[in-house]
């Protein structure tokens, strides 16, 4: 009786050189994170599904991996990191001074993007600054994105900085219903252009038509924000992100800072400063984050806040990371293991490992086997190396 056991849809093995790339991510992240003076939180796998809909969450609720607890209630698999520390600053943290800051390096599950061959499975590393305002703060965020990533080893990426009021005071210019609106956002965010001129031609009178029909074009260097300036008018979103990069580029962070006035997703959660980053050779973004002022309200807590969170298999992939080769095989005689082992260990990592034979040839046909090149030999008349 054949037996084919598969993962379940949406996740799948990971072996050997993907395992490196993931964990080397990880420690360099958290590396950073640590020295930048942010300190690690760890929340359930398991939530209550109540926790993101009263947070105003953006992720549908059909993306979330659903469980039924003993009682009934409905738990889902953690869809999301920053909803859960929220509720762990406005509850088990409220004592403290603001602003915190915050790490995490964990496992989210969201079941919706496993059919468009996704993952459900995502593993994050990411920060969060509650309680800190202003444009220090988001300096600090954005310098920290960039850092994150450099400090993984990429070499070509960028961070594309946008603004939620950007596209709100455009709307706010505009007679359009609220279920049009909607349409205008979908389409600017998805650069569905066909759609988006269909839903603007009725309007092509308003003062913010122009303005809207270019969005989603308006990607790209510092020109970019001068040329939605001559578009829009004065705008307090515009002078702020001049104002940021100024201060990046002070810095040295110009050169890996571009802008996407188009980036107008999730604007019921983003409240100000937006950015994604980007890797040469991804497909998707490996880096989201922004300012989301509103969320800890939802706990009891008034706080601003804004963090980041960096997709780590998507940054591993772009690493060029090689599986150590066994090279030496010890095979150790009665009474000697401790000495086995500190050769082993004395050794490169993965370059040496320890026989299980009994025999001198057999651990010669295991060295064989496994690629390695000569065996160790220890006894009682000494050590001898032996070319395999």
């Amino acid at each position: 009786m054949n037996i084919h056991i598969n993962t379940p849809e949406g996740t799948r093995d990971r072996l050997f050189s993907e395992c490196l790339e993931r964990r080397q991510v990880q420690s360099a992240l958290v590396e950073l994170f640590r020295r930048r003076g942010y300190t690690e939180v760890i929340t359930p796998e398991v939530e209550f599904y109540d926790l993101f809909i009263q947070s105003g969450n953006p992720i549908p609720q059909e993306a979330m991996l659903k469980i039924i607890d003993r009682s009934g209630r409905i738990m889902v698999m953690r869809p999301d990191c920053t909803a859960p520390i929220a509720r762990v600053v406005a509850t088990k943290l409220k004592h403290l001074a603001l602003p915190q800051r915050l790490y995490y390096d964990q496992t989210v599950f969201r079941s919706g993007q496993a059919h468009q061959g996704g993952s459900s499975e995502i593993a994050q590393c990411g920060v969060e600054m509650i309680g800190a305002v202003g444009e220090k703060a988001d300096l600090e965020i954005v310098a920290m994105a960039v850092d994150a990533l450099r400090c993984c080893g990429l070499e070509q990426f960028h961070i594309e900085l946008g603004h939620a009021e950007f596209y709100r005071t455009l709307a706010g210019r505009m007679k359009m219903p609220q279920g049009e609106l909607e349409q205008l956002r979908s389409a600017i965010e998805g650069k569905n252009f066909a759609l988006l001129n269909d839903l603007l031609e009725p309007y092509r009178g308003e003062d913010a038509y122009a303005a809207l029909r270019r969005l989603p074009y308006l990607f790209g260097g510092v020109e970019v924000l001068n040329a939605a300036q001559a578009l829009a008018g004065p705008c307090d979103s515009l002078d702020y992100l001049h104002r940021l990069y100024a201060e990046l580029s002070a810095a040295g962070y110009g050169d890996c800072v571009r802008f996407d006035l188009g980036l107008v997703h999730q604007l019921d959660y983003y409240t100000g400063l937006v950015f994604r980053g980007y890797a040469e050779g991804a497909g998707a973004p490996v880096l989201s984050g922004g300012r989301y002022d509103g969320l800890m309200e939802q706990f009891g807590r008034k706080a601003e806040a804004t963090g980041f969170a960096v997709d780590v298999d998507a940054v591993g992939a772009r690493l060029t990371v090689e599986t150590p080769k066994l090279d030496t095989v010890v095979h150790y005689g009665p009474g000697l293991l401790a000495k086995a082992l500190a050769v082993v260990d004395s050794c490169p990592i993965g370059s040496c490992e320890l026989s299980p034979c009994r025999t001198v040839d057999s651990t010669m046909n295991l060295a064989r086997e496994k690629g390695a090149v000569q065996v160790l030999l220890l006894d009682c008349e000494g050590e001898r190396w032996l070319a395999v």
